[in-house]
């Protein structure tokens, strides 16, 4: 996905010399080492200060420009939180903040680079925008609305690299702000956010075999978030089925429960979320998913036995 994101905003910038990226001691590859060739007086390498980088970025769109803020999610949002929510958000100023390596993604190096919170901390802050793209195609959509329709800052969250495109028979175009059906079905409705949604195609998939009929949607945009479409699928669906890589407070699982309860909508919906602990486990990303209870198989006998 890093890698989509820095090819699509390597093309946008040969057509848009507003765009400029500003990175926090990430050495460039692939396609950003393109952007810093075609842009050198629109790419910073701000070292390890976050706090600066996104004062630069704040300084730079109240120019005119369309700044791409990029680096580990964990030093992307949680170091600079101050500055964004005063320098980015009190102005409403469209910056684009790139969590990279979201999640549990960087499985090896413990807490420090793990994203558990970040859902709940952007959606939280009034004016941030929280996109949260399930493969590179997707990644691909995000980032040209972020760099040609966005007006107000943007918080999204991507994975690493070797994520595989789920979204090519997709139902439904992408759309900021609107649920996407990657499949229909009568029976569960498997619903998430960023590369945690491939859990839910195996899942289909063994479900597939005991013959059941499902969707799938990808809930791309965690704000604004798509009211209307949950209740949709809630009504259209007796079991839910809410996957995410993020602990269980502040996040989608929490919301779509709400939206049941003010709507008076009663469905199974079933939640699997990260546990309210730092796990001192160092292993593959599928292993620590595994000590946070995210595993395929534990969730349909769970499921198929409500």
């Amino acid at each position: 996905m890093r890698n989509k994101f820095a090819d699509t905003l390597n093309k946008i910038s040969l057509e848009d010399d507003k765009i400029c990226a500003l990175v926090a001691d990430i050495s460039p590859a692939g396609s950003m080492v393109e952007f810093r060739k075609n842009n050198p007086d629109k790419f910073i390498n701000c070292g390890v200060a976050e706090q600066a980088m996104i004062g630069l970025a704040a300084g730079l769109a109240m120019e005119g420009f369309k700044p791409f803020c990029y680096t580990i999610s964990t030093f992307s949002l949680f170091r600079p939180y101050e500055m964004i929510r005063v320098d980015l958000c009190y102005q409403n100023l469209p910056v684009t903040i790139i969590g990279m390596g979201a999640g549990l993604v960087y499985s090896t190096l413990g807490a420090t680079h793990q994203t558990y919170e970040d859902i709940a901390v952007t959606t939280a802050l009034p004016n941030m925008q929280v996109l949260a793209p399930c493969d590179p195609l997707e990644m691909e959509k995000a980032t040209e609305w972020c760099a040609k329709e966005s007006k107000s800052p943007v918080y999204m969250r991507l994975g690493k690299a070797g994520e595989p495109n789920l979204t090519e028979k997709a139902l439904d175009k992408f759309e900021v702000g609107k649920l996407r059906y990657l499949k229909k079905g009568k029976d569960y409705a498997f619903i998430s956010y960023g590369t945690i949604v491939n859990l839910s195609f195996e899942l289909d998939q063994s479900l597939q075999e005991d013959g059941f009929n499902n969707s799938i949607i990808s809930c791309h945009t965690l704000k604004p978030l798509d009211r209307k479409g949950i209740i949709d699928l809630l009504l259209n669906h007796k079991d839910i089925v809410c996957i995410e890589e993020h602990v269980k407070n502040g996040g989608l699982g929490e919301k779509i429960k709400l939206i049941s309860f003010e709507e008076g909508i009663k469905s199974n919906i079933f939640h699997y979320h990260l546990k309210d602990e730092f796990i001192h486990f160092y292993g593959s990303h599928a292993e620590l998913l595994k000590k946070h209870n995210i595993d395929t198989q534990k969730i349909k006998k769970e499921i198929s036995h409500k």
